[in-house]
């Protein structure tokens, strides 16, 4: 018998195209042993998610994979069975698939039907590979649904998936995949699209219940920090070839292959010294120096401070059908009594989990949400502009002033128009100049942000993801803005990619003196661009200060949670699941008594150096470490 549980040889995986063959996988050899995590690492599009296609059976008809895939069921005899010569949806392969073999799916939200229950769909499992009747269905998925961290099992089994936040989705979807305790779980992405205190708590669950169920898994991320805290081997692959594998202690203390350091060396840390550059995979020339001919009035006649916000607050409220058909009305604070200066030339971070009120600020600020109450203040060489007062030409002109880039290029991108057409639509909406001044200035935006003019005639579909977040950067920088709001704007990127970005976003900022507001819930991402942080916690900023100082001394314990939940690329820092089990950044209880939620009666603590923390007003500043 083999010692590997699944092992892979010269693996070619070729897909029959219109324009001709595309070789997505060359040659590529790994294997998973039994009970340990082997990491599949590499970019989008290097051929990590059509190798696990390949190993569960589920390739597309235009793709034609040649080599071996030998899987060792160790509860069978004989010898590892090939996967790639079984019938596809054979009765061979559908006895593996799901049940000794299963898979995690990066979006649990396509992934999971809308129409059922979670519990229909875990039990359909059982259903279909063991025969289990609906009371056996039940009484295993509500045991399932515990083991994977569900606090009221019971009750999720009739939940549906839009009831549930995304990290309980995610939770869902590991339930189904080991209902029927498979020997091999393959794990595509399974925490990307996840909040960093979540991620932790998915790697944990993740990391347990494979050593528990003595379960092997083929995990498959481009992020080194969690490969860094889960893994026992890594195998790097690039444009389908696989580059370097081996122990995860070698790989990341003694990488050899070009790409593998490369890789390390684009990932933001906070240890990186002041001024100090991620190093891409490939460098993006930058051509930002007269862009748009600005005729701005001088730094020195201009306000120090370009926005201020005082005192935001914006509800929503949530409408529930109750019985015999009485309605019951809940009010939810999006946003309560956020208040800030954004000084002209800074890039302020703004960090928090998903649902805290980010969004809902950058929306208000752009007068896409009206807030319940509140101030916003614009400032330029004229005065001070109430931006939520302002109407007519006074609305267009700021309008101009702030811009945004998206979080999703794809979405935010239409897809019927060309490069040309997105860039050029600000400046005819706003109707600056003629269409030969327009055209000049769209090749110039192309320019600035490296890409070459002889994609203007181009759709976005034909662009990979940076080069798309990098046409909206552009389409923002086409009006010429003071300010520019970052939402997540790497967060669905590749981390080489990601650098491309972040590079191309400081060379911008310094060569156009814009600023920044930067949205995110990545704190490694936030320490590398931003000059001062503010961290926010439903709906409210708990702490506020110079980078450094954030970084290097946090008072907030929500704050502290967040940091303790960044899994750094380096073998030497783990994640402290020990500390992130008691739950501290949900769970106020276990604050100190200072930070205990006393609503309204919180206020803003100054501790010098810029530097404030919300806390009770009765609170010394001794109390606020416990």
């Amino acid at each position: 018998m083999s010692t590997d549980l699944l092992r892979i040889e010269g693996l070619n995986i070729r897909f029959s195209l219109l324009g001709g063959p595309l070789d997505a996988v060359r040659g590529a050899s790994l294997r998973v042993s039994p009970g340990k995590v082997t990491a599949l690492v590499g970019e989008s599009g290097s051929g990590k998610s059509v190798i696990s296609q390949a190993v569960m059976g589920i390739l597309p008809p235009i793709a034609k994979a040649t080599g071996r895939i030998l899987f060792d069921d160790p509860t069978t005899e004989g010898p590892p069975v090939d996967i790639l010569t079984l019938p596809v949806d054979g009765p061979e392969i559908r006895h593996l698939r799901g049940r000794r073999m299963a898979k995690i799916f990066q979006e649990p939200m396509t992934s999971l039907s809308p129409l059922h229950t979670i519990g229909n769909q875990i039990g359909e499992v059982l259903a279909v590979h063991d025969g289990a009747d609906a009371a056996e269905q039940r009484r295993a998925t509500i045991e399932m649904l515990g083991l994977v961290g569900f606090p009221d099992p019971r009750r999720a089994v009739d939940m549906y998936p839009f009831e549930l936040s995304g990290g309980m989705r995610q939770r869902a979807m590991i339930a189904m995949a080991l209902i029927c305790r498979p020997a091999l779980l393959v794990a595509d992405e399974p925490t990307t699209a996840l909040d960093v205190t979540i991620q932790a708590q998915i790697l944990e669950l993740l990391r347990d219940l494979q050593r528990q169920l003595n379960m092997a898994m083929l995990l498959i991320t481009h992020d080194l920090g969690v490969v860094a805290n889960v893994a026992d081997e890594v195998v790097v692959i690039y444009q389908g070839q696989i580059m370097e594998a081996g122990p995860v202690d070698t790989i990341f203390r003694n990488p050899q292959h070009p790409y593998l350091k490369g890789l390390m060396a684009a990932v933001p840390h906070f240890d990186m010294k002041p001024g100090e550059r991620l190093k891409s995979l490939r460098d993006i020339p930058v051509n930002a120096g007269k862009l748009l001919g600005r005729t701005d009035a001088a730094p020195a006649a201009r306000p120090d401070v370009l926005l201020s916000v005082r005192d935001l607050v914006k509800s929503y409220t949530i409408h529930k059908q109750g019985f015999f058909g009485t309605a019951k009305q809940t009010a939810v604070r999006a946003v309560d009594g956020v208040s800030f200066d954004l000084r002209r030339g800074e890039c302020l971070g703004l960090v928090g989990e998903s649902g805290c009120g980010k969004t809902t600020v950058s929306k208000i600020l752009m007068r896409a949400v009206t807030p319940d109450a509140g101030s916003v203040t614009y400032f330029d060489e004229n005065g001070a502009h109430d931006l939520r007062a302002a109407e007519g030409d006074s609305l267009q002109r700021l309008r101009t002033r702030i811009q945004m880039v998206f979080q999703d290029p794809v979405s935010s991108l239409s897809p019927r128009m060309t490069v040309q057409n997105i860039l050029s639509e600000p400046l005819e909406i706003h109707r600056r100049g003629t269409p030969a001044s327009r055209l000049e200035t769209v090749t110039r935006l192309m320019e600035a942000i490296g890409l070459d003019r002889r994609y203007l005639n181009r759709y976005p579909h034909s662009f990979s993801g940076g080069q798309r977040q990098r046409i909206g950067i552009a389409r923002a920088l086409a009006l010429g803005p003071d300010l520019l709001i970052c939402d997540e704007p790497v967060s669905a990127l590749d981390v080489s990619v990601q650098a491309q970005i972040l590079n191309l976003l400081k060379d911008l900022q310094k060569d156009l003196g814009l600023t920044y507001l930067f949205i995110s819930h990545n704190l490694a991402v936030v320490d590398y661009m931003a000059d001062r942080i503010a961290v926010m916690y439903r709906g409210r900023i708990v702490e506020i200060a110079p980078r450094d100082v954030l970084m290097r001394a946090p008072v907030h314990p929500y704050t502290r949670s967040l940091l303790a939940a960044v899994p750094f690329p380096d073998l030497d820092r783990p994640l402290d699941f020990a500390t992130l089990r008691r739950g501290v950044a949900h769970d106020t209880s276990g604050w100190p008594v200072a930070f205990h939620d006393e609503g309204e009666r919180h206020a803003a603590m100054d501790l010098g150096d810029g530097h404030f923390v919300l806390a009770r007003p009765d609170a010394q500043p001794a109390d606020l470490r416990g």
